[in-house]
Parts: C-alpha cells; sequence; structure tokens
C-alpha cells in the first residue's frame, strides 16, 4: 500500500484533473474517477454519492461494490457512516466499520466484507454537495496524508460537478444551473415580480482547480494577498472617522488580511497539487464550516471577516469581479445572501425584486425594500447556490415563492396573476380621490408609512391622506457616522415641502432591536427586542434626542409639527421625551427660530403596559398610535423575528381584537386621536375589522391604500361589528372565519 505522500498527493491530482479532460458521459467520468482513486491510494473500493434532494444521497458511480446498486443505494442524510459524514460535514475515518455508532448495513453493495472506511464530505463553501468513501478489506485507520488528499479530490469533484461535469442517468445527476427550481422562503415584502437574475456577489467559478507549476501558483497567490492587502489599507484610511469601536472592527479586518497562518495553509496546498484560486476556496470552505458550529457571535463574526477577505481574494486572482463590465440586466432581480440598507438604496428602484438567502421581516434590507415598495422573499435557501446571472426569475412575495429557469406553463400562470393585479389596481386607480367611507357611513383615514424622499411622490399617487409614520431612523441606519443637524433638517424640510398641505407624523430615533447603527457599540443582549432600544436608548442618550428635535423644530420652519415617541412603556417615560421637546422649544424661541404653528406631539402604544396608564396620560398625549408588529408580538409573546411561532398568532384573534377595542374605548372616552401602523393596516380583510372595532386611522405602505379602501367603501362596519361580536359569544378563538364569510355573503370579498 503506498503512502499518501505530497508528491503522491500531487500525481493523483494531476491523473485526476486528466481524467476529467477526456471525453464522455458525466457518468463514464465518475467511473473513470473511482476507478483511479481506488488504484492510487490502494483501496478496493471508491464510491461517490451525490445528493438527489437535500436531505437524500444516492450513490452515483462505484468501484468495488455491486455495480447494480449504482442509482439505486440511496441514504438519508445523517443515516449510516455516509450519512454521518452529509449531516456534520466532518471525516470519518475508521478501522472497524461495523462497530462504528450508526453504521447502516446496506446489503444490495456487498460493502460487508470492507472493514476500513474514510468518508470525506463533497463540498464547496460550506455547501454539501455529497460524500467521497474509499474502503479496505484490511482493517486499518487511513494516515493524515491520505485523509488530506481524499479531501482535496473531494474538492475538486465539488467544482467539477458544480460546472456540470457530471450529469448524466440518475436524479443526483441532472444538470445544475438548467432544470427549473421552485424555492420557498419567507414574505419580507409583498408584491409580485418577473425579471433575470442579477447577483450581488456573483460566485467565483473555480475552473483551473489542479495545477502543474506550484512555483507559479505561488507567486500568483503572493501577488494576489499583496493587492488585497493594500486594498484593505485603503479602505481602512477612508474609513477612519475616529470612531475607535468601528476602528477596532476594521483592524480586525486587516489582521485577518496580514494572517501568517492563513497564508501558510494556502501556499501547502498549492505544494500539493491545487492552483492559487483551489487553495483559497478550500481554506475559504473550511472557514465557513468552523462558522456554523461556532456559537459566540463575536468569533462567527470575525470568521465572516475571513470569509469575505477570501472572497475578494478570489475576485483578485481570478479576475471575476463586478470590473469586468458584466452588465446589469434591464429587469434586474437582486440575488443575495444578504444586503445592508446601504448598498440597497445604491441600487435604488432599478431593482424589480429582492431574493435573500438570510434576512428578516424586520432586517434593515426589509425596511428599506418596503420604503422602496420592491417584492422582498427572505430566508430563500440556497438561491446564490442555485441562481446564475442572467437566469429568468419570478418572485411570489404573496406566497414567498422563488422560480427560477421555470417553464412556460409557469411563466405563463405568473404573468396572468400579474395582469390581474395590474386590473385591480387601474380599478383601485378610479377610487384614488374618493374618501374611504364606509356604506354605513363611517369616515377612515388612511395615511401612508415612508422612510425615505423616495417615498414621498407616491403620496399623490396612492390616494394617502398624509404620511401617518415617517421613520427618521434609515437616515441614521444608512450612513457610516452620526448625520448632523443640518443635513436632518433639511432632509426633513424636504419631506414637509412634497407633503404639502397634507399632514406628516415623525416618529423619533427608532433604532436597537433589529435595527443597529453601524457607528454605535453594539450591545449583545439576550433579547434585543425587550432590550435597550427606541425611547430607552433616546433618553439615555439625549444629545441624539436634543439634535433630532432641533432639527424637526427648524425643518418645520413655522409649519405644523406631529412628533411621535416610540415604545413607550410607562407614562414616565413620554413625560420625559415630552418634556425634551418643550425645552427644544424654548431654546429654538430663544434663538429667534420660528417654532411650529401648532405642534402635536404623541406616542406610539406598542408595549401592553401603557394600555393601562392613567387617564391623565391618555389626556396628555395629543394622539396615539397602535404600533401592530411589536403589540402582537408582545401580546403572544411570540417573536416576530422567528418563522416557527411568528405566524401561529392571528391578528383576528378574539382576545387581541378585545384588548385592541379596549385601547379604542380609552382613547374615545378621552378624545385621543387613535390610529393603527403596522402590516395588518395594509391587508383588507385586517383594515376592515380594524375600523369595525373603532380604529379609524390606519397607516400602510402606499400600495395598500387602494385594496383597502375598496373594501372599506362596501362595508358596513356595524354589521361587520356584530358579526365579530357573535364570533366571541360563540367561543370562537379568531374571528377571522365568520369576518371571511360576512364578506363573501355580501359579495365584498
Amino acid at each position: 500500500m503506498p503512502e499518501a505522500t505530497e508528491s503522491n498527493s500531487r500525481k493523483l491530482l494531476r491523473r485526476l484533473r486528466d481524467t476529467l479532460a477526456e471525453t464522455g458521459e458525466g457518468q463514464d467520468r465518475l467511473d473513470r474517477i473511482t476507478h483511479l482513486i481506488a488504484d492510487s491510494m490502494g483501496t478496493e473500493v471508491c464510491s461517490i454519492y451525490l445528493f438527489r434532494d437535500k436531505d437524500t444521497l444516492e450513490l452515483c458511480a462505484t468501484e468495488g461494490l455491486k455495480a447494480e446498486s449504482v442509482h439505486q443505494t440511496r441514504l438519508r442524510k445523517g443515516e449510516g457512516l455516509v450519512g454521518r459524514v452529509a449531516k456534520t460535514s466532518n471525516a470519518v475515518n475508521t478501522a472497524d466499520a461495523p462497530s462504528e455508532k450508526g453504521f447502516r448495513y446496506m446489503p444490495e453493495t456487498g460493502e460487508e466484507i470492507y472493514s476500513s472506511f474514510l468518508g470525506v464530505p463533497i463540498q464547496r463553501l460550506g455547501d454539501g454537495l455529497g460524500v467521497l468513501v474509499v474502503q479496505s478489506k484490511t482493517g486499518r485507520q487511513f494516515s493524515d496524508d491520505e485523509v488530506y488528499a481524499l479531501e482535496v479530490v473531494a474538492m475538486v469533484l465539488a467544482e467539477m460537478t458544480e460546472l456540470g461535469a457530471f450529469t448524466g442517468e440518475g436524479e443526483a445527476l441532472k444538470p445544475l444551473h438548467q432544470n427549473p427550481a421552485m424555492i420557498r422562503g419567507g414574505v419580507g415584502q409583498e408584491g409580485v415580480a418577473t425579471g433575470h437574475v442579477w447577483l450581488h456577489e456573483p460566485r467565483v467559478v473555480v475552473t483551473n482547480p489542479v495545477a502543474d507549476d506550484p512555483h507559479l501558483e505561488l507567486r500568483r497567490l503572493n501577488e494576489a494577498v499583496d493587492a488585497l492587502r493594500v486594498s484593505v489599507d485603503d479602505m481602512l484610511a477612508k474609513n477612519n472617522t475616529g470612531d475607535k469601536e468601528q476602528m477596532q472592527v476594521l483592524e480586525a479586518y486587516r489582521m485577518f488580511a496580514n494572517s501568517k497562518g492563513w497564508m501558510r495553509r494556502m501556499e501547502e496546498d498549492i505544494s500539493r497539487g491545487l492552483s492559487a484560486e483551489a487553495a483559497v476556496e478550500k481554506e475559504q470552505s473550511q472557514a465557513r464550516a468552523r462558522m456554523e458550529q461556532v456559537p459566540d457571535p463575536y468569533l462567527r463574526e470575525r470568521l465572516h471577516d475571513l470569509d469575505d477577505l477570501s472572497n475578494r481574494l478570489l475576485r483578485i486572482l481570478s479576475g471575476q469581479g463586478a470590473e469586468t463590465g458584466a452588465e446589469m440586466p434591464a429587469d434586474p432581480i437582486l440575488v443575495a445572501r444578504n444586503i445592508g440598507p446601504g448598498e440597497l438604496l445604491e441600487y435604488g428602484r432599478s431593482l424589480k425584486g429582492i431574493v435573500l438567502e438570510e434576512g428578516s421581516v424586520g432586517s434593515h434590507a426589509a425596511i428599506v425594500a418596503r420604503a422602496l415598495a420592491i417584492p422582498l422573499i427572505i430566508h430563500a435557501e440556497k438561491i446564490t447556490t442555485e441562481a446564475l446571472n442572467g437566469d429568468t426569475i419570478l418572485v411570489d412575495g404573496e406566497q414567498g415563492v422563488v422560480h427560477l429557469r421555470p417553464d412556460d406553463s409557469v411563466s405563463a400562470a405568473f404573468l396572468d396573476k400579474m395582469a390581474m393585479r395590474t386590473k385591480a389596481m387601474e380599478r383601485y386607480d378610479s377610487i384614488r380621490e374618493r374618501p374611504a367611507i364606509t356604506k354605513d357611513g363611517t369616515r377612515v383615514k388612511l395615511t401612508m408609512n415612508a422612510g425615505l424622499m423616495a417615498d414621498l411622490p407616491s403620496l399623490a399617487g396612492s390616494g394617502a391622506e398624509g404620511v401617518g409614520l415617517f421613520r427618521t431612523e434609515l437616515q441614521f441606519l444608512i450612513r457610516n457616522q452620526m448625520p448632523r443637524r443640518g443635513e436632518l433638517a433639511a432632509i426633513y424640510g424636504r419631506v414637509m415641502d412634497a407633503a404639502g398641505d397634507k399632514p406628516v407624523v415623525f416618529r423619533t430615533l427608532d433604532i436597537g432591536s433589529d435595527k443597529v447603527l453601524p457607528y454605535m457599540k453594539p450591545q449583545d443582549e439576550p433579547n434585543p427586542a425587550l432590550g435597550w432600544r427606541a425611547i430607552r436608548v433616546a433618553l439615555d442618550l439625549p444629545g441624539i434626542m436634543k439634535m433630532q428635535l432641533q432639527a424637526l423644530i427648524r425643518a418645520a420652519n413655522g409649519r405644523p409639527l406631529s412628533i411621535m415617541f416610540p415604545f413607550i412603556a410607562q407614562a414616565t417615560e413620554f413625560l420625559a421625551a415630552r418634556d425634551h421637546v418643550m425645552r427644544a422649544i424654548e431654546r429654538e424661541d430663544r434663538l429667534g427660530h420660528p417654532l411650529p404653528s401648532d405642534l402635536k406631539i404623541g406616542t406610539m402604544l406598542e408595549t401592553p403596559s401603557i394600555a393601562f396608564a392613567a387617564r391623565q396620560f391618555f389626556e396628555l398625549t395629543d394622539f396615539v398610535s397602535i404600533g401592530g408588529n411589536d403589540l402582537k408580538q408582545f401580546f403572544f409573546a411570540a417573536d416576530r423575528e422567528n418563522e416557527r411561532v411568528r405566524r401561529r398568532y392571528d391578528t383576528l384573534n378574539i382576545s387581541f381584537l378585545r384588548f385592541l377595542e379596549q385601547i379604542a374605548e380609552r382613547c374615545a372616552d378621552t378624545n385621543t386621536p387613535l390610529s393603527f401602523c403596522g402590516e395588518d393596516a395594509g391587508r383588507p380583510i385586517e383594515a376592515v375589522t380594524l375600523a369595525a372595532i373603532g380604529i379609524h386611522s390606519l397607516s400602510m405602505r402606499p400600495a395598500s391604500i387602494g385594496p383597502v379602501k375598496h373594501l372599506l367603501l362596501r362595508t358596513d362596519l356595524a354589521e361587520l361589528k356584530q358579526v365579530i361580536v357573535e364570533a366571541g359569544n360563540d367561543g370562537r378563538m379568531s374571528a377571522r372565519s365568520s369576518v371571511m364569510e360576512y364578506l363573501a355573503q355580501n359579495n365584498q370579498a
């Protein structure tokens, strides 16, 4: 049995490259490869298992096992030793396979006579593609060099699998990136769109994993690393704002770029036969595998830095970066693992849709996507691996579904759906100027949510009666440093100019929880949604609040001004915040600046506690706006960022509706104007129900105003209120079915 020395490793890779270069079908290539590996490593068996779906492995080629088991033997991820390798992404090396925990005997393969087992994952950048196995009759542990050699071969197989070198018969050998694919995710922003894929960070395709000249590859690597270090130094110089915390993060980034251990490992990979690109990707894959297993958020972030540096280095080596001149399609749908708000704003309204592997309904990207009215799908698993630039893609933001390379029947059905939406929008346009007066004569005020200047053109076109919520935090989130008072005053002034005589309610800075400023020290809190956020931050950092309030007063320049404080949990917080406003007014008056002609100071009701505040609180606050998203998650103790639980609780739950009705009654009793702001305000069924229980002002995204108004115009709220009462009297958990049945019977749904 030859020892797998470095020269043998290089020899095996060279033979593998030559085999891959030969013509032939995918199955023939796999068969030749298993024979080659078994021969080179002196084993009786070599087998290649590839995933046929995300949970099932299929035996696609073997040297030594029974030929009839190919494409017939299948294993679930985690099943047997092969399944364990696939599940853990770690090698299994044993001299006595049958005695290993979890061993599964597969009689159709004839493997019972083989004792030794070495299995390594076939993976690319953390994405598992299959398992490579060698087996011997002789009971022995494989050496470290043999394990390394097999891991390197598995990596080359992963690259070739991604490049489509092994297409053929069997489900696992279907061509990648050619067949239609449907991917389910979560809804970040509703809407539908059709277009072509534009990858935010296109994956670098390593077409030369095996190299003949290690000296040339080492020189290429060193030149690329030098260029990388210069670019990192330039980035530090440009972002040297004096912020200590930010500089510590950037210095850690530079430390990784100068890591001798990282460089040494890549040089060793090259000496064993890999190209410079393959060496970088091998270390990147291992970093990603470690990242998945590290619980410490700080260490995970540092490994993410290393991952990002590897991407930069690969782009330098391969020349496959943005500078190669790839042209964005005319109808781009952005596909990315994740994306920051600043990067997303750079794309602007040119995007038709956004699909993310990660993200959340409250992430910065989701906030910007809603502001730009761009359909957004989140948690679209493996979308960046499956999609290629230019692929046809359909985004269904109503159902949370993405169709890649759809067939004609799917495309036709999708286009029909889009046509129906267009027709409905035309119908809504005809009622744009009509007030939302229900059949029983109730006037419902419909306003829009905004957060960017780009939102304001929608004010006239949507039929909104004003801006019920302007999110001021977006101006803080999209910058690398704290904005200046003058900048904010100019922005707020332009918002008021664009709104004209329509009212605008400015919500003060709402940060914390899922909205973390890039230039503020992150707070490692076990439960950020219940932690240091919104008004709590503002009261603890009064300088920020003072600056923002002064900017708002100066922006008003003698016009009416409405200010709303977020996340008030007790009356004393509102009193303290209100006191800040009055002191700012006094200061501006002393300076001779124009004061607002009318000043209203209101409260967002997002915590159940403030709903039970003393009557004096409701008499003192100028208005109350129910923040439905947060109030709902606290009422049901269901994190709205947690996909497992957030959809389990219905807004039309009888208990929740009774709670909202109590709030409406308290506000009516003190003549305190009440509105509802949140996703549910823009859903027609929910909107008419909220109106029926006494909430007659709703704030929503601009695109929702037409559908909501259309249903309100045809609904008798008094009758609907009785339906809700009867559902509660009947002991129903939710009023939804009763409401929908009533609307359908009255030809309204």
